[in-house]
């Protein structure tokens, strides 16, 4: 081999090296870019996630097992102490716990076997074309989830009340009737929420139908499907995620029902149809304040919420999901 060969071969296991050098250091360049980029696109929302929900949380679970009652500010012991599972144990030893915690599960009942079949319903029928004026009927069944709360609230307690519409109807059919002596005045809020709430649903089965494709419903009927045989085999497979993600906002959406609630009857009569977010707000604000309390109850809220996702999650694991 000749000396211009070699000095040749040299000059490009140099360039070889030097470019192998410089792309090495450059994917270490561009690695280190990629994860400043990624923290400084993830840090602004994980730090508001730790100050609005992971803080609170944290702090509310230690409140719950102190002493805290205002601080210095409001004449309460400083420093805060460690009392341990006490304002447990009182919550539930209280029987108004209870009967809120009652009234929360009929309105998660209401809510899950509600408004979600109900709001399904009328979507595939709206859906299928089995009614005229789709628009129409679509707004109607939405648009008391785009009026405020407390004036839906206010409105109902009005057609509730002891001289309002729904007596003066009753007494039609019942001249005896008196307005204010029900057994069961839970009754009238759980319709008032599956009034409310079952919109919302419509809302998200029709825009989830309107992914499946026609024709394959079409072709099923051609091959001699009924209506019912479409809709158990194709339908609701196709649906089985949206239902689950439904019923899980349906569950926590339940549990922190309050303003509707607060409105129409404040919790009475008798505290009857007082829900847990209520009862925690009477232990924090009304009153004399029972800060740990009120905490012990909202961590109670949080633990029940997470149990019921759980098991709805466990009942999509054994009937399966398509979505």
């Amino acid at each position: 081999m000749s000396i211009f060969s070699k000095k040749k071969l040299g000059a490009a296991g140099e360039e070889l090296a030097l470019a192998t050098q410089l792309k090495t250091g450059g994917g270490a360049t561009a690695r280190k870019e990629q994860i400043v980029s990624y923290w400084l696109l993830v840090l602004p929302g994980f730090l508001i996630y730790v100050a609005v929900m992971a803080f609170p949380t944290v702090f509310s679970i230690f409140l719950s097992l102190s002493d805290y009652k205002g601080g210095k500010l409001f004449g309460g012991p400083n420093p805060v102490k460690l009392v341990g599972f006490g304002y447990y144990s009182k919550m539930f030893h209280d029987e108004y716990f209870y009967l809120a915690l009652k009234n929360n599960l009929y309105i998660v009942l209401v809510s899950v076997f509600g408004q979600i079949p109900l709001g399904f319903f009328m979507a595939y029928i709206l859906f299928r074309g089995m009614v005229r004026g789709r628009d129409f009927f679509q707004t109607m069944i939405y648009l008391p989830c785009v009026i405020s709360t407390v004036v839906i609230g206010i409105l109902w307690k009005a057609f509730f009340a002891p001289t309002g519409a729904f007596t003066d109807l009753v007494r039609i059919f019942n001249p005896t009737y008196e307005a204010g002596l029900s057994s069961h005045p839970m009754i009238k809020v759980l319709f008032v929420i599956l009034w409310m709430y079952t919109g919302t649903y419509l809302i998200i089965f029709l825009a989830n139908l309107q992914k499946i494709d026609v024709s394959v419903i079409e072709a099923a009927k051609i091959d001699g499907a009924s209506e019912i045989q479409a809709l158990r085999y194709i339908i609701l497979p196709a649906l089985s995620g949206v239902i689950v993600t439904s019923a899980i906002l349906a569950i926590s959406g339940s549990l922190k029902s309050f303003d509707l609630i607060y409105v129409m009857t404040a919790g009475g009569p008798a505290n009857r149809t007082s829900v847990l977010s209520l009862y925690m707000y009477d232990k924090a604000f009304r009153g004399a304040p029972n800060y740990p309390m009120a905490n012990a109850i909202s961590t109670v809220m949080v633990i029940i919420s997470f149990l019921l996702i759980g098991l709805t999650k466990l009942v999509e694991r054994k009937f399966g999901g398509r979505e």
